[in-house]
């Protein structure tokens, strides 16, 4: 059971019916999900997150971002991580 189930149950037993809190953000869901596809060797699914996730950290932000430079980095990265997989023989140079 997820601590999202948890928190659901102990909410529905005190009686409280708000919403779940969420604690990641979207583009790190993607992010997790990108590199489960990657764990599992299915590069185009790979592939696709990616575009997702590009797409959503390089549009204009509706609110400041203050991890705009942390969440380019972490793209990069998954490119780099993409790129090796799909081209394993230059990592062994």
């Amino acid at each position: 059971m997820s601590a999202d189930d948890l928190e659901i149950e102990a909410r529905e037993r005190d009686g409280l019916r708000s919403p779940p809190r969420y604690s990641r953000r979207l583009s790190d869901k993607i992010l997790i999900a990108f590199h489960h596809a990657c764990d599992q060797g299915d590069f185009e699914v790979a592939e696709q997150l990616l575009h997702i996730l590009e797409m959503m950290l390089t549009r204009r932000p509706l609110s400041p971002d203050t991890n705009r430079r942390k969440n380019m980095e972490s793209l990069v990265a998954a490119h780099e991580r993409l790129w090796h997989l799909r081209h394993p023989e230059a990592s062994q140079a």
